[in-house]
């Protein structure tokens, strides 16, 4: 949980913050560059000191930078900031259509963060324990995309990034804290809590798809 709330505090609380304090202080093209350059900074920092760069990091980086290049390219701070929009809704479609596959996306991400024996993911319960987060985070995403429009065209640019971010932060960690005691319960009734095994696999991949969803500030 620790390496989760630092992945979130950088990659999306401060680069909010940032935006909200310069959209006050400055103008919108300042805000976005300011922004820009604390992930740029973070990512130069973490890599001096040789500490990890978290995908979450990469991730929110490769999308600011889009995001701010369109912006000063077209002159218009629409669509800075409603591109997450689109963004959610084609994270929720792969989601959900996954569904309709042999592996949800869910049970695709497990092995790159756990080392999860085939027999173990190939047991029944954990299988419809996939389904069911892939469902879950597709409805989250999903949502959290509606959320963001809807407070986009009802307030300021100031109060859209202030009340966004802190709407966005909280949906998402709620669906990760359920998502942890539903594991958590699913994983023990599997006796997978024993030796090696942990419910670490599955909570691992709901903070993957948590910091996806919150990602863009």
């Amino acid at each position: 949980m620790k390496r989760i709330a630092c992945s979130l505090a950088l990659a999306v609380v401060v680069p909010a913050l940032l935006l909200w304090v310069m959209l006050e202080l400055t103008n919108v093209t300042t805000a976005i560059l300011v922004c820009l350059g604390w992930m740029v900074l973070a990512m130069a920092w973490r890599y001096v000191t040789k500490r990890p760069v978290s995908g979450l990091l990469l991730l929110s980086l490769g999308i600011l930078t889009i995001k701010t290049a369109l912006t000063l390219i077209t002159g218009s701070s629409f669509i800075y900031f409603v591109q997450p929009v689109f963004a959610d809704l084609a994270v929720a479609v792969t989601f959900l259509g996954s569904l309709w596959t042999s592996r949800p996306i869910i049970a695709r991400l497990a092995p790159d963060f756990y080392p999860m024996s085939d027999a173990a993911a190939a047991r029944p319960e954990i299988r419809r324990h996939f389904r069911r987060l892939t469902l879950l985070w597709g409805l989250v995403i999903l949502v959290k995309g509606g959320i963001t429009l809807w407070l986009l065209e009802s307030l300021s640019t100031a109060n859209f990034v202030l009340i966004k971010g802190g709407a966005i932060i909280t949906l998402t960690m709620t669906a990760a804290v359920v998502t942890i005691a539903w594991s958590y319960v699913v994983v023990r009734q599997q006796g997978l809590l024993h030796g090696s095994h942990s419910c670490e696999p599955l909570v691992l991949d709901a903070h993957a798809a948590a910091t996806a969803a919150a990602a863009q500030p």
